[in-house]
């Protein structure tokens, strides 16, 4: 393994070993923490995780290894991968291969022998910010000065790198054991998903409730979702700012002006937010893991949930016609939010477990219930 440093921008840095991508010399991105036990291999193909470094806070990652099933794209999207210790083998029966098989084969920088537990500490207290991983002799000034002259990820346009250019159809249910994914053929209705980076268990979630999908580029005009004649719309998750996003918010606002149910999550919550007249703020760290408390409103019960974003919708910006139904335990942040006056409802966190628990996949459900009730 080859010495490497890891460089933040308010200058701070760590030492390391480069266990992948060692030919790559150098990478750089929004430095985040994850607080998942298990996952690593969902967290590293989910598109929503574009432009950042991860590092993991469990003391060891890779000891189950990487199977050919649980993709949640087609790629990793991580800019890097950063870990305490890395295990050079696995033990599970459905591995396939090492972590650093999978991240080398992928191109991406995989970093151990990291302190974790201080690099964590440090963007608890002060925020995620920008990071510069270096290969072989790279001095601290020099990291710490490639560090500060990354492009802040909120000027970048990730959408576009993550979201296929391609409508496609999709007819894959959930994972059975023994069997792999199931094929749907029976459906009861079209739902139009517009993919800003969705993740492949959204979509395998809606399907299992024989939900016809079809989905559309994150640049699709309002004008021919609408001429889709959906019996739903979906807006997925995705990377980056959601207030660059001035295109989908515009088309959003179309789409709300139709009785279509529509359901999102995560940043298709975000930008329904905007599209509805409020605003979105950056939290300090994030939410990034798979063990956050939600309160359902309605209901009163807690839900343990999976969680991946840097930004949450100001509750102060939103009009009257819009009911929050969802809040964080940890720090009072909004985590869905329903519509008074239409068939609409969004959530900030990740319903479909992967990875994660599965208490909030009634939600899925009750997208189909909206849908049922607006025919």
């Amino acid at each position: 393994m080859d010495r490497a440093i890891l460089a933040l921008e308010d200058g701070h840095f760590f030492y390391g070993k480069a266990f992948s991508g060692s030919h790559l010399k150098e990478v750089g991105g929004e430095v985040i923490f994850n607080t998942s036990m298990t996952g690593y291999q969902e967290i590293l193909t989910d598109p929503s995780y574009k432009g950042q470094i991860v590092v993991m806070t469990p003391s060891q990652v890779g000891n189950y290894g990487v199977n050919d099933e649980d993709w949640e794209s087609d790629k990793v999207h991580v800019n890097a991968f950063v870990v305490k210790d890395v295990s050079k083998i696995y033990s599970n029966w459905r591995g396939k291969k090492t972590l650093k098989e999978f991240l080398d084969e992928n191109n991406v920088i995989g970093l151990t022998d990291i302190d974790t537990r201080a690099l964590v500490r440090i963007l608890r207290d002060y925020g995620v910010m920008k990071g510069y991983i270096g290969i072989g002799d790279i001095t601290p000034q020099e990291a710490v000065r490639k560090a500060r002259a990354i492009p802040d990820i909120s000027e970048l346009d990730l959408v576009s790198k993550v979201s296929k250019p391609q409508v496609y159809k999709w007819n894959e249910g959930s994972w059975i054991p023994g069997v792999g994914y199931k094929k749907i053929t029976e459906t009861k209705y079209k739902v139009a998903v517009l993919d800003f980076g969705v993740k492949r268990n959204i979509l395998r979630l809606l399907a299992d409730r024989q939900l016809d999908l079809t989905v559309f580029p994150y640049n699709t005009p309002a004008e021919e979702i609408i001429k889709f004649n959906p019996d739903g719309i979906f807006l997925s998750n995705g990377p980056g700012d959601p207030s660059i996003l001035h295109y989908q918010i515009d088309q959003i606002k179309k789409l709300l002006k139709t009785d279509i149910p529509m359901f999102g999550i995560c940043l298709g919550h975000q930008l329904l937010s905007w599209a509805l007249g409020g605003k979105t703020y950056k939290l300090d760290f994030g939410h990034h893991g798979g063990n956050h408390p939600v309160k359902n409103l309605k209901t009163g019960k807690v839900e343990i949930t999976a969680q991946n974003h840097n930004y949450a919708t100001d509750p102060d910006s939103l009009p009257n016609n819009v009911e929050i139904t969802h809040i964080n335990l940890n720090d009072d942040t909004i985590e869905g939010i329903k519509l008074n006056d239409r068939p609409v409802f969004s959530i900030q966190y990740h319903p479909e477990s992967s990875p994660g628990p599965h208490d909030s996949i009634y939600l899925f459900d009750e997208f189909v219930k909206l849908i049922e009730e607006c025919k």
